[in-house]
């Protein structure tokens, strides 16, 4: 395993973090059914397998199964005896917890009441990398970022990062916090794919000239490169993606790179994921 500093710090993580979207009973809920299929038993052996493998990043959210997935990875940590400085942790805030208008978004208020509800069920005293998991478009980005500078100072929290953010509103949050001597964000997660290139545009160029790290969410398209579905495609493709159509794909356009996959894939003796994978992997950024 490979290890990348993560953003511009002194924190190294694996060059693959252990997403944990799935980690929850399927069936839990109708939000989330479709998507969660781990309970505690299927969540400790793919962590063990992680661990294993060398992976030390793990990537959560209080949104996942509303606090399950934050629960069922915490549990496994301490049913694994994993050692704390052995893993780095990151979670994100934003999402809908509650009915209240209060319960979502990145206000100092629910950023404050979100950290201590994800360390209590991660059974962890700080958290490395806290992300901001969308777009708050009410609070101003001055209380997001002064909040997170005081999770920071307070220890609940190492770094912070954000997720699904355009480009200009993280040029504009970093000048913000360079100004303002706020703790500054040190990732970035965003989807891309070899089917969806959209960041290369602006995000990209963005993160090479500040120094932010890239942490990639659904490389294989949901599913949709993994080899199963499509023209040629071996069985029924059945599957998350046959049932739950996330990310929107360009299907024209991820065929014919499945296609080109496939090819690949049989001359090396790989699965088509394994190359769509490795293709992400490639790139410098």
């Amino acid at each position: 395993m490979r290890y990348n500093q993560l953003g511009n710090t002194g924190m190294f993580v694996s060059e693959l973090c252990l997403g944990t979207m799935t980690f929850g009973a399927a069936g839990q809920n109708a939000q989330w059914g479709l998507i969660a299929s781990l309970d505690q038993k299927g969540v400790n052996d793919i962590v063990g397998r992680s661990i294993a493998a060398g992976v030390n990043f793990f990537d959560t959210a209080d949104v996942y199964s509303f606090g399950e997935s934050e629960r069922l990875l915490g549990q496994s940590l301490r049913d694994l005896g994993v050692k704390r400085s052995d893993v780095v942790i990151a979670t994100k805030v934003h999402g809908t917890m509650g009915q209240g208008p209060n319960e979502r978004g990145s206000s100092r208020g629910h950023i404050m009441d979100s950290v201590d509800a994800s360390l209590e069920r991660l059974q962890l005293d700080h958290i490395d990398l806290y992300q901001l998991h969308g777009t708050d478009a009410v609070t101003p980005i001055d209380e997001t970022l002064r909040a997170l500078d005081d999770l920071v100072a307070s220890g609940k929290v190492r770094y912070v990062g954000v997720s699904n953010w355009a480009a200009w509103r993280i040029a504009k949050a970093l000048g913000i916090a360079d100004r303002k001597g706020f703790a500054r964000f040190e990732t970035i997660q965003s989807y891309y794919s070899i089917a969806g290139r959209d960041l290369e545009r602006e995000i990209v160029p963005l993160i090479s000239e500040e120094k932010l790290g890239l942490m990639v969410w659904s490389p294989m398209a949901g599913g949709l490169l993994s080899g199963k579905y499509g023209p040629g495609a071996p069985g029924n493709g059945e599957g998350r993606r046959a049932s739950f159509n996330f990310p929107p794909v360009n299907e024209d356009r991820a065929w014919a790179a499945v296609a080109v996959m496939r090819e690949i894939a049989k001359k090396h003796d790989v699965s088509v994921a394994t190359v769509a994978l490795g293709y992400v992997l490639a790139k410098p950024s």
